[in-house]
C-alpha cells in the first residue's frame, strides 16, 4: 500500500494562507518559515519540500494571489450591457477581497521584486476590467476616452473602498456593500455619453 502524501496541495495551500496572513498583518520580517510551519503544524522540511525556501515562498503567495483573485473577476460573464458588467465586476473585486483578505493585501505589498510571470498574472487580473470599459466606449455608452484611464479609476475606488473595510476604517454605520455598490455606479454614469444615460 502507497504511503500517504503528506506535502500535497492542502498543505501548500495552508502555508501560503497562513504566510499572506502574516504579511499582511505584521509585515515582511514576521514571515519566517519556522513560525509558518509551526503555525499550520508541519515541518520546515515541508516548507522546503514544496517551495524550496522563503524567496521561492514570496513568490508562490504573490502568484496565488493574482490567480485567486484574477479568477473570481474572469469568471465574471459577459453580456450585451458592458456598463453592468463593470459593475459586476467591481462586486466581484470586492467579495474576493474580503473571502481572501490575506491574499488581497499581498497584491500591492512590494516585499520581493515582481517577476515577469507576477506581471503577466497582474495584467491578466486587470484585463477583464479593461475589456468592459473597451466595450463600453466601443459601443456609445461610454465617453471616447482612453478605457485603460477609466478602468484605473474605478480600480482605485474600489481598493480604496475595500481597503477602508478591511482595515476597519469606515466611520460607524456605515453599510459597506451598498455604498461600495452606490460608488461603482456613480463612477460608471460619470463616464457615460448622452446616448449611454438613456440606455
Amino acid at each position: 500500500m502507497p504511503r500517504p502524501k503528506t506535502h500535497d496541495d492542502a498543505l501548500r495551500r495552508r502555508l501560503l494562507e497562513r504566510a499572506g496572513e502574516l504579511l499582511s498583518t505584521e509585515g515582511p520580517a514576521a514571515v519566517s518559515l519556522r513560525k509558518i510551519a509551526t503555525d499550520v503544524n508541519t515541518s520546515t522540511t515541508a516548507v522546503y519540500s514544496l517551495f524550496g525556501g522563503k524567496p521561492a515562498l514570496l513568490e508562490a503567495l504573490y502568484e496565488e494571489a493574482f490567480t485567486q483573485f484574477g479568477t473570481s473577476l474572469a469568471a465574471v460573464p459577459v453580456t450585451d450591457d458592458p456598463a453592468e458588467d463593470l459593475l459586476q465586476i467591481g462586486l466581484a473585486y470586492r467579495r474576493s477581497a474580503l473571502r481572501d483578505p490575506q491574499f488581497y493585501s499581498v497584491l500591492y505589498s512590494k516585499v520581493v521584486e515582481h517577476t515577469s510571470e507576477m506581471s503577466r498574472a497582474a495584467g491578466r487580473t486587470f484585463a477583464p476590467v479593461i475589456n468592459a470599459v473597451r466595450r463600453a466606449v466601443e459601443q456609445g455608452v461610454y465617453l471616447a476616452e482612453d478605457p485603460e484611464q477609466i478602468a484605473m479609476s474605478m480600480w482605485g475606488i474600489a481598493h480604496g473602498l475595500v481597503s477602508l473595510e478591511l482595515n476597519g476604517n469606515l466611520p460607524p454605520g456605515v453599510n459597506a456593500a451598498a455604498t461600495y455598490e452606490l460608488a461603482l455606479r456613480a463612477h460608471g454614469r460619470g463616464w457615460r455619453t448622452e446616448t449611454g444615460k438613456s440606455l
